[in-house]
């Protein structure tokens, strides 16, 4: 017979609370080791490769890889934009044009004389992350991230839906067994993590939603 359990989730009026924020991939640390840090606050950066386009651009002229630089207008490492021309080819004594144009805003990466392709590449995606919560960096892990510490009230689930959310804890009911309803909320919300108790229905989650809420914890 199987069986399902349910781990035990922490719920704490006052704790330390430990957390630790790194990039996806390396990057700048912006913080040092015993700053104080307001949850907004951006403590890391990094860029993220834009995605690449391949353009076969011997294919498309109908010339040897061999020739491809004669015909390009860009060289590697210049950067284009979108329905700017990369490449033309004459025809018909010059009188008229092939152009092959870019598909994207970007640079070029690549120039293969074997393969006689184009490598474009879209500009880098920044990507920032948040102290998460007001406290202090223990720790720096270089060119990753940080641990930030605080102390806290603590309220833990098993998963979470939609993105991170920095607000103000407001408690909606009065015991953990009490369902969170439409009745239970304010007329303005905005800015709150709503704690409500063993369920929440759709409406209640809209209703919450349009008067403002940052995020609902039930369960």
């Amino acid at each position: 017979m199987a069986y399902a359990y349910t781990p035990g989730l922490k719920v704490s009026r006052w704790t330390l609370i430990k957390k630790e924020r790194k990039l996806p991939i390396k990057g700048s640390v912006l913080v040092k080791e015993g700053q104080f840090v307001k949850a907004e606050d951006i403590v890391a950066k990094t860029e993220i490769p834009g995605n690449v386009v391949i353009l076969n651009v011997a294919g498309i002229l109908g010339i040897s890889p061999n020739e491809i630089r004669k015909y390009l207008t860009k060289s590697e490492g210049e950067t284009i934009k979108k329905g700017e021309n990369i490449a033309i080819s004459k025809i018909l004594f010059g009188l008229l044009k092939n152009p092959i144009t870019s598909p994207i805003d970007g640079y070029i990466e690549n120039i293969s004389e074997i393969t006689g392709q184009v490598i474009l590449r879209e500009p880098p995606i920044p990507v920032q992350i948040n102290a998460y919560f007001d406290g202090r960096v223990v720790k720096v892990f270089e060119n990753e991230g940080v641990e930030i510490e605080t102390y806290g009230a603590y309220i833990q689930g098993i998963f979470g839906i939609g993105g991170e959310k920095i607000g103000k804890i407001r408690v909606a009911v009065s015991s953990p067994d009490e369902e969170l309803k439409v009745e239970h909320l304010l007329e303005n919300e905005e800015g709150n993590i709503i704690i409500g108790g063993s369920y929440v229905d759709v409406k209640t989650i809209k209703t919450a939603m349009e008067r403002g809420a940052y995020g609902i914890v039930v369960g």
